[in-house]
């Protein structure tokens, strides 16, 4: 069974498996809380539908397969004013995806992608402090921790650090597919 990971853009056809993977308490720790939960699939419908009508240069939303099957989802949102080359990215995978090393190669695949064919020059992405695994994933990218914003985010009623990571365009340490 082919096992590679791929970033397609995002179809109708997964939205089922979607809200399956999503509607998941351990996923949504993790994540921001504007990600829904319960996780339904008017949600995914809704979503697949915003991913496709942004077909411009400030957005950029791809969904994570690992051979044929979808299992998360990764996406860039550009800056903007004098922050203008700069872009946050963010990822989620499903839970019986993780530690497969599927998200490390969606981030560098996207990495690779925005710097080839974007003029945005740092990509950086921000970390729960308790999503230890999430970190690993941007360091075997090729991210650097560059900064601990202290108490920086509220999750369910905690506070917490912001760990973030940077890449830079130019410093050659992005993976080149």
């Amino acid at each position: 069974m082919d096992r590679t990971v791929t970033l397609r853009p995002f179809e109708r056809e997964v939205a089922e498996r979607l809200s399956m993977l999503a509607n998941n308490e351990n996923v949504v720790a993790q994540v921001r809380d504007n990600f829904p939960y319960p996780y339904t699939l008017s949600d995914a419908h809704y979503w697949i539908d915003f991913c496709n009508s942004r077909r411009n240069d400030e957005s950029f939303h791809r969904a994570v397969f690992y051979g044929d099957e979808f299992v998360g989802g990764i996406g860039v949102l550009r800056q903007e004013d004098i922050h203008r080359y700069n872009a946050e990215i963010g990822y989620w995978l499903g839970e019986p995806y993780w530690g497969l090393n599927i998200m490390t190669s969606a981030l560098q695949q996207m990495t690779s992608w925005v710097f080839e064919n974007t003029s945005i020059h740092r990509l950086f992405a921000g970390v729960f402090e308790t999503n230890l695994a999430s970190m690993r994933v941007l360091e075997k990218a090729g991210y650097h921790l560059e900064a601990i914003h202290r108490k920086a985010i509220t999750k369910n009623g905690q506070m917490l650090d912001e760990h973030l990571f940077v890449i830079l365009r130019d410093n050659n340490s992005f993976p080149r597919l």
